[in-house]
């Protein structure tokens, strides 16, 4: 996927995103970093359709996205959104199967393929148990993976996520992040995802887009952007970069 000079504007009084360039590779996990305000979510959203930029184009596969049919597209991008809501007593795998509505169509529908990819789905987010049960009753890290389960039931070879740790406790986030490092390196999805922990991004990514008021700052490997210039420039704050031989490099914020 190529970002080819985006600039977009919600509101024509100043730039959300401004000249953004950039390339997603393939069977790469890519995270956006930057503060509040800085345009990750906005870039995501450019990324998977979701708005029209002012200026520039997003390249897939050398076709225009905005050329796509919206069930052509679907095939290819899956999202899991920042907020996400469905009825309180929709079931797990009936929440799940919505992922397969791209292959539906009027004249052909394989039920076979569609039950074979929830039921693939369901496995790998350790849903099938919980396969009858309403999503209202569940945990936060579980309705998380839900929703991760009907992206996954959508059989797409990119899978984009806005935050998708944001309201979990620590063993949820860790729970989320290694299902999404699983499907990457054992199944190949490429995967860009907006996250706020910067050790977490460390740690999670093969390359790291740095974001500051609409425009990156850096990207690259984790240690080429991860540095105390950059932080204290895109942040506005201190931090140590320390290192072990078991995680590798690793920020202590020491002040702004």
């Amino acid at each position: 996927m190529e970002i080819n000079s985006i600039t977009y504007s919600y509101d024509g009084k100043r730039n959300h995103l401004d000249a953004v360039n950039g390339i997603i590779d393939l069977g790469k996990i890519t995270t956006i970093i930057g503060p509040n305000g800085s345009g990750k979510s906005t870039l995501l959203g450019i990324m998977s359709n979701n708005y029209m930029p002012n200026e520039g184009e997003v390249i897939l596969e050398g076709k225009n996205l905005h050329n796509f049919k919206p069930k052509e597209l679907a095939k290819k991008i899956a999202v899991v959104h920042q907020q996400n809501t469905a009825p309180a007593d929709m079931t797990v795998e009936r929440l799940t199967s919505y992922g397969r509505l791209p292959y539906k169509s009027m004249f052909s529908s394989s039920a076979t393929a569609d039950d074979e990819a929830i039921e693939w789905a369901l496995k790998l987010t350790n849903l099938v148990s919980k396969r009858d049960v309403p999503i209202d009753t569940l945990s936060g890290g579980e309705r998380q993976r839900v929703w991760i389960a009907m992206t996954l039931a959508q059989s797409t070879p990119f899978l984009f996520l806005d935050e998708p740790t944001t309201y979990l406790d620590m063993y949820y986030q860790y729970d989320i992040l290694e299902l999404i490092k699983r499907l990457n390196k054992e199944y190949g999805l490429t995967i860009v995802m907006v996250l706020h922990d910067i050790n977490q991004a460390i740690r999670y990514s093969d390359t790291i887009i740095a974001m500051k008021e609409g425009k990156i700052v850096k990207n690259g490997a984790p240690e080429h952007v991860i540095t105390k210039e950059t932080m204290k420039d895109v942040y506005g704050v201190d931090v140590l970069i320390k290192e072990n031989e078991r995680t590798g490099i690793y920020t202590i914020p020491i002040g702004i």
